[in-house]
């Protein structure tokens, strides 16, 4: 599956689920480096997430952010602090990367 594939998956899951999956280590949310941008990986489902988590991130677990929360808090703090989301990257760590309001702006369409 093509990663624009993915993206456009995902952000339907996503509105159904009504959460977004992350990963999360003792230090907070995983980041990813994609194209000199810092990013935040987004996955559609806890199983998903996890499958992600291998190698220098077994150590991580998933965790459930309700899709409301999402966009009232980590939309806005994620565009402050200049990260962007990378949606359902695969095992290379490669998927669709947007802008924090891109991906809100995603979650918000009908």
């Amino acid at each position: 599956m093509t990663a624009d594939n993915r993206f456009k998956q995902t952000i339907n899951a996503i509105k159904q689920a009504k959460q977004v999956w992350i990963l999360v280590d003792e230090h907070g949310c995983v980041m990813l480096n994609s194209d000199d941008e810092d990013c935040v990986p987004v996955w559609s489902s806890q199983q998903d997430a996890q499958a992600f988590a291998v190698e220098e991130w077994q150590h991580c677990q998933a965790k459930a952010i309700k899709l409301s929360d999402w966009r009232s808090r980590w939309s806005r703090g994620l565009e402050q602090d200049d990260l962007a989301v990378v949606v359902h990257p695969d095992n290379d760590g490669m998927g669709v990367v947007v802008d924090a309001m891109e991906f809100d702006f995603e979650l918000s369409k009908r």
